[in-house]
């Protein structure tokens, strides 16, 4: 089956819904691909969601924006056509403009014991306690980078969780010097002296790290290192995320041009592809302001108005500096290299421990001789990692992005269909 619209926005997050807003408004017929049940992305889901976000939630319905619920773009299987897999049928989407928005996720780097049942992402335990699990009286440590983990850690705190440690990664100069730039972003600024409030009576350690995780069957107790200090706490739960990596796996399937790991764009957000777009974390990690801004500017632009785009430029600029200095602060530290034992896996879905690895000279070698990246993530958790660990990169990218079922890669577009597309 073939649907069309004027304009195609892959993600429902900040981005993906203030771009989608912008060009509905413009009178464009706009449909939002999203492999959630709701607009919103992962970072706002469930009930315990900003105003902000119940505010571009409201507009997304108002502004009469198709909703592809459960829908996840997986390959491209002819010119301005995109395939996506719901509810286990494919499901052919045309356009004329297609705007990115496919987000970020969380970078993980392997230690051992870091694959134990209840060592979790940061924002994977989040998720999962918004998605009804409770954490009422559970020991939790949160680790890793990013201003996540003080989100995160006061979230958890708030409904019920024990907060025993957080443990950041930066030193404490990077972090102070970014602390005080916040001085001129009042939102910002508030945000933090209230996460910070929340968590004073939890230990916040900085150039601090797990070094191990513990447990017969599941975590028990994760090993901690600051300086030459190592110590043992026993908890229920481990979260750990070293800060975000973008979602650029769709965007390098349609041939969009990548530059330092980020969707390369122009200043209407256009990618090196001509009426391909992309607007928010796959362009670097900035926060849901610039997020929501890069998705008007892409929406505007794409609906052929510029000028309402070009209002947008100065926020931009200022939004992009702080996020060039998130980049600067949480940037990781080398020694986060030696963290992985020779037994420790690297890649979790094929059980590929770092001995296999440590003698190979690239990505490809590694997948031919090992199958690292091979598995159901596709290289989504191991990528990332051997990035950081070999400084490898990832090469090209095939269908499908997703795994899917064979009949859903295997369709073919109906000839009639296509010629309709043109």
């Amino acid at each position: 089956m073939m649907q069309r619209f004027d304009i195609v926005v892959a993600g429902g997050g900040p981005a993906g819904m203030a771009a989608a807003v912008s060009a509905a408004e413009c009178g464009k017929q706009v449909a939002i691909v999203d492999d959630n049940l709701a607009p919103g992305g992962q970072i706002w889901r469930g009930k315990d969601i900003p105003a902000t976000a119940k505010e571009w939630q409201a507009r997304v319905n108002t502004a009469n924006v198709t909703y592809l619920q459960g829908a996840r773009i997986f390959a491209q299987p002819a010119p301005a056509v995109v395939r996506a897999e719901q509810n286990g049928d494919h499901l052919d989407i045309a356009y004329q403009k297609l705007i990115l928005a496919t987000g970020a996720r969380e970078r993980f780097l392997p230690f051992p014991g870091w694959t134990l049942p209840n060592v979790l992402g940061t924002g994977g335990l989040q998720a999962l306690v918004k998605s009804g699990l409770s954490v009422q009286g559970k020991s939790v440590v949160v680790a890793g980078s990013g201003p996540l983990l003080l989100a995160v850690a006061a979230y958890l705190r708030a409904h019920g969780a024990k907060v025993l440690a957080i443990c950041e990664q930066a030193p404490f100069l990077r972090l102070l010097t970014f602390a005080t730039s916040l001085v001129t972003d009042r939102e910002k600024l508030r945000q933090a002296i209230a996460y910070k409030l929340q968590m004073l009576a939890v230990p916040f350690h900085t150039s601090c790290w797990p070094v191990s995780a513990q447990g017969r069957g599941k975590l028990e107790s994760v090993t901690l290192r600051k300086g030459n200090r190592t110590w043992t706490i026993v908890c229920d739960y481990l979260a750990c995320g070293f800060h975000l990596v973008p979602n650029t796996e769709l965007a390098e399937l349609l041939g969009c041009r990548i530059a330092d790991g980020k969707v390369a764009v122009d200043e209407w957000q256009q990618t090196s592809v001509l009426n391909v777009y992309c607007a928010g974390e796959p362009t670097g990690i900035g926060g849901v302001e610039l997020a929501l801004i890069e998705g008007q500017i892409a929406g505007y632009a794409s609906a052929g108005e510029q000028d309402k785009a070009r209002a947008f430029f100065h926020e931009r600029a200022n939004r992009r500096d702080f996020a060039r200095k998130l980049e600067e602060t949480f940037a990781l530290d080398p020694a986060l290299k030696e963290l992985a034992s020779d037994d420790t896996f690297v890649c979790r879905c094929e059980d590929v421990p770092y001995r296999a690895l440590k003698h190979e000279d690239s990505w490809r070698a590694a997948k031919l001789h090992t199958r690292c990246g091979m598995g159901p993530c596709q290289g989504r958790i191991c990528g990332p990692a051997t990035e950081f660990l070999f400084g490898w990169s990832a090469g090209s990218v095939r269908p499908p992005i997703f795994p899917t079922t064979l009949s859903c890669l295997g369709a073919t577009p109906e000839l009639t269909e296509l010629q309709e597309t043109r």
